[in-house]
């Protein structure tokens, strides 16, 4: 298939070149000059703005950071919805209100395209491993029409429902774990106080009722575990604010819906405090580090 890929960042340019390995021709485009040399030298093929990418081609799949940079991209007289072929299925990675996915989405069916909302799982180690998680929204026709890309970026692909409900999922997972990554990280800070090896502490509270995604795969402590972010000086990654985004969009959705999500708000006021420290760039276990006021 012939591919566009828009947004080549930490997530985004390594699912294009998996699906360079896998053979498919990817044209590519990204803001960063670096991060489209990167994609060159791997075998994809550059271009000069978002339209020139997604010309002919049979599958367009956006991994952008917020909703703003999803409306700029496919709406507007000069969006994607205007200048792109009808034919060519929409792939939205990005992280974004559900909200806003299902304007866009709308705005997409009204004028002829197909598209399907599939933001992921899994970080930046899942993204080079190809083991992402899909959560997807959208027609189950289209689902499946996307399915042998989605299959070459991801290990799990879940069609959630309608246009919509990957984005809710998403945003459901990342609130919890945001909450996770917090109460694991005060837990071990805790134990070190307490003069624990937190590598102890760890391996005993994974194999007990503490345990979750971020003891076992993830953990915060530095030394702890090797090859994630907090033995690299929190280099990489998840970010703090991206982080702080989706927490964002996780308690705006609850106000929209009333729903009460205190720990989701309580969370992002403390990512918040982290990120406005300087620590904005960092991935997000770097809130071991944190010491609220």
């Amino acid at each position: 298939m012939k591919v566009a890929f828009l947004g080549l960042g930490n997530m985004g340019l390594p699912m294009a070149l998996n699906l360079i390995k896998a053979g498919h021709q990817v044209n590519g485009f990204d803001l960063v000059q670096a991060q489209l040399d990167a994609f060159q030298s791997a075998g994809g093929i550059p271009a000069n703005s978002a339209s020139e990418a997604a010309l002919d081609a049979d599958a367009i799949i956006s991994m952008l950071p917020a909703s703003r940079h999803v409306e700029a991209l496919y709406l507007g007289d000069s969006g994607l919805l205007a200048t792109a072929n009808p034919k060519s299925l929409l792939i939205d990675c990005s992280t974004i209100s559900p909200k806003i996915s299902q304007v866009v989405a709308a705005v997409a069916k009204s004028k002829g395209f197909a598209m399907i909302d599939a933001p992921v799982s899994g970080g930046t180690a899942g993204a080079q491993a190809g083991t992402l998680t899909f959560m997807v929204g959208g027609d189950a026709a289209d689902v499946d029409r996307a399915r042998p890309l989605l299959e070459k970026m991801g290990k799990n692909i879940f069609h959630a429902g309608a246009s919509g409900s990957g984005q809710t999922v998403k945003v459901c997972n990342n609130m919890l774990l945001g909450i996770q990554m917090l109460g694991t990280s005060e837990a071990l800070r805790l134990g070190v106080a307490n003069g624990m090896d937190p590598k102890v502490l760890s391996d005993i509270m994974s194999k007990s009722s503490g345990r979750n995604w971020v003891l076992e795969l993830y953990n915060p402590c530095p030394g702890v575990m090797e090859n994630v972010p907090s033995s690299k000086g929190y280099v990489g990654g998840f970010g703090v604010d991206l982080m702080l985004k989706d927490l964002g969009l996780a308690t705006e959705n609850a106000s929209d819906l009333d729903v009460s999500a205190p720990l989701g708000e309580l969370s992002r006021k403390l990512y918040e405090e982290h990120s406005k420290a300087g620590n904005g760039q960092l991935d997000f276990s770097s809130v071991f580090n944190l010491k609220a006021d």
